[in-house]
């Protein structure tokens, strides 16, 4: 009989980051599925996923209608993008921190990143599109993206992250730009 692993509940903190640049953020949210500090169970990415799904399903009422895919952010977003998109049965897509001879281009900025041009590909007039990142500080790079996303047709319908610090003012960023921001757990504070 196959043994059944239990899967740890989803956590997250703040800590310091260590040398870093002028213009990098000087805390860090590390969280359970970032293999940070300890090894990530399959099984732990698929639950956090499904949780996922379910806190986008609950908290906005109205549905989201139907969706084309998901966009995730090059790194830390990777991981909860492709989780959400196993759980909501989506196709997802990542934008990266490259600038490649591709249609669709739309550019937005990541302003306290070392790199902080981001690229999304393939973006066309009147897809629905999800955003998803493991963690929202600020939301400066989300309502860029929004604002880049309208400005090319497309149709943002909400933001998903793992991990939101309710301290710096994303959710009322997001809310000015009509973006609902669904977060899997709050944290508050500096390290």
């Amino acid at each position: 009989m196959p043994e059944t692993l239990a899967v740890p509940p989803f956590s997250a903190r703040i800590v310091e980051r260590l040398s870093v640049g002028a213009t990098s953020r000087r805390e860090r949210v590390i969280h359970s599925l970032d293999g940070l500090e300890a090894p990530v169970h399959p099984n732990a990415l698929a639950t956090t996923g499904t949780r996922l799904w379910q806190c986008l399903q609950d908290e906005l009422p109205d549905g989201l209608g139907s969706v084309d895919f998901l966009l995730g952010l090059d790194a830390g977003g990777i991981l909860p993008t492709v989780s959400l998109a196993g759980a909501a049965q989506l196709p997802y897509k990542i934008a990266w921190k490259l600038h490649l001879p591709l249609d669709g281009a739309v550019r937005f900025s990541e302003p306290h990143a070392m790199r902080t041009d981001v690229f999304a590909y393939g973006i066309a007039p009147g897809q629905r599109i999800i955003l998803v990142d493991d963690e929202i500080t600020t939301g400066r790079t989300l309502a860029d993206l929004t604002r880049r996303l309208r400005e090319a047709g497309a149709v943002p319908l909400a933001a998903a992250c793992l991990v939101e610090d309710t301290t710096c003012g994303a959710r009322e960023l997001l809310t000015a730009l009509d973006l609902p921001l669904v977060s899997l757990t709050t944290i508050e504070g500096e390290a």
